[in-house]
């Protein structure tokens, strides 16, 4: 292929680590990737991390920097049929003095079998194995394949990561990009810390024939813009999801408008969001705030009768009500302990004060017998035991002194003291 047909992100390239922007973590001194080459020395390596960040790079410069045959392979078009004809020239390879570097892109791809197919030439090193991933390896890669290689943890570029790769671009193709300085900044900050995405752009935009620098807003709208990275399934979907619930426990409410925004603007379907947000309102507001769960209720109906854009605002109403609702966790507190007593006291009967005494021979067993019929009471209240006989009185619920449980806070300790008085005179 001639080198002019090629990706500018693949004609720049670098084939040595010391050329690769941003990764410090690990390319920086004592970073993992660093000392495996300072030592002259390759070991099994799970590159994580999202799109465009360097980990089909790194993986290629690292079989550069010890003169090793890299062979790539793809998760997504491959299977075990392959891997074997290629760790088969890997033998053939090693016969004549020659290391294999084997690197599987989208390793998470290959299911529970066509994983472990690899497991027993790491062993005989008959290959570095080396793969990728934008998945987390603790939930998508075997526990075998992980205890035999170390992970790699890669972040997304810094703007001034992607401003330097910029300013490098230019200088390879000796061009000046047709923007202005906020434009510059601007597609930097647009490529979501994606190199491949921003090369691409840079490669578009050299070849357009702008008349004149672009601004900020010229430039959005002779591009398309790159949405926020959230994969609606996998391990950024749960990272997003969970900064909106831990962000709303906090109650600050403007850091959820964000991450709500972050996931609706990257195409979350708002039934997901509707569902936690109403799970939240049950579980981290609760009796707090009774009106949390119908407001949950209510913005849910309404994004479905009107749809996006108006229910939309439906969804930010949502956001900032539960944020700014007093929090309680009792009534989860409550749920969870009685479904635990429960479980350890069997199967007891009700007292038969409460049972129903359908037929007269009930009624001569007692069922139903000092039954006291609570509005009739002078007190609303009558301090009848409701427990089995043989267990001791139990609390549960116990609210807390904010918002509306306040309130159930003073009335159950009115009844406790109006119960206490009452089993005095018995």
């Amino acid at each position: 292929m001639k080198s002019e047909t090629r990706p500018l992100a693949d004609l720049m390239r670098p084939t040595s680590i010391d050329d690769i922007v941003g990764q410090n973590q690990i390319l920086g001194e004592s970073g993992l990737v660093r000392r495996m080459v300072e030592n002259h020395k390759l070991s099994n390596l799970i590159l994580w991390g999202p799109p465009g960040c360097g980990k089909t790079t790194i993986a290629r410069a690292l079989a550069k920097s010890v003169d090793m045959d890299f062979v790539p392979m793809s998760a997504v078009f491959s299977g075990t049929a392959d891997i074997k004809k290629a760790m088969e020239a890997a033998r053939m390879n090693r016969e004549i003095g020659r290391n294999t570097l084997l690197f599987i892109d989208e390793i998470h791809r290959f299911n529970k079998t066509q994983q472990d197919t690899l497991l027993p030439y790491l062993e005989d090193g008959t290959v570095v194995f080396m793969g990728a991933t934008t998945e987390n390896p603790s939930f998508n890669l075997n526990n075998a394949l992980l205890s035999r290689c170390h992970i790699g943890v890669l972040q997304p570029l810094s703007t001034e990561d992607l401003m330097k790769l910029m300013l490098r671009a230019e200088n390879f193709l000796n061009k000046k990009l047709p923007l202005d300085e906020s434009a510059r900044t601007h597609l930097a900050q647009m490529s979501d810390g994606d190199a491949r995405f921003l090369l691409n752009t840079i490669e578009y935009l050299l070849s357009a024939n702008f008349k004149k620098p672009l601004t900020s807003e010229a430039l959005d709208k002779a591009i398309q813009k790159r949405a926020p990275l959230s994969d609606k399934s996998g391990d950024e979907h749960y990272n997003l999801i969970s900064a909106v619930h831990k962000s709303l426990r906090a109650s600050d409410t403007d850091a959820a408008l964000y991450w709500t925004a972050r996931m609706m603007t990257s195409g979350q379907d708002p039934m997901y969001l509707f569902r936690r947000l109403s799970r939240f309102a049950m579980e981290d507001i609760g009796l707090a705030d009774p009106n949390a769960m119908q407001m949950a209720l209510t913005a849910w109906q309404i994004y479905e009768r009107m749809g996006s854009p108006e229910g939309d605002l439906a969804l930010t109403e949502l956001v900032i009500y539960l944020g700014t609702a007093p929090k309680s966790t009792a009534n989860y507190r409550a749920q969870s302990a009685a479904y635990r007593s429960a479980r350890d006291t069997g199967s007891l009967m009700p007292p038969k004060n409460i049972l129903n005494a359908p037929t007269k021979m009930m009624q001569e067993m007692g069922y139903g017998a000092g039954y006291i019929y609570e509005p009739n009471t002078e007190s609303g209240f009558s301090g009848q035991n409701c427990f089995p006989e043989k267990m001791p009185r139990q609390k549960f619920y116990n609210p807390i002194e904010r918002g509306f449980e306040r309130e159930i806070k003073k009335r159950l300790e009115y009844w406790d003291s109006l119960r206490a008085k009452i089993n005095k005179k018995i």
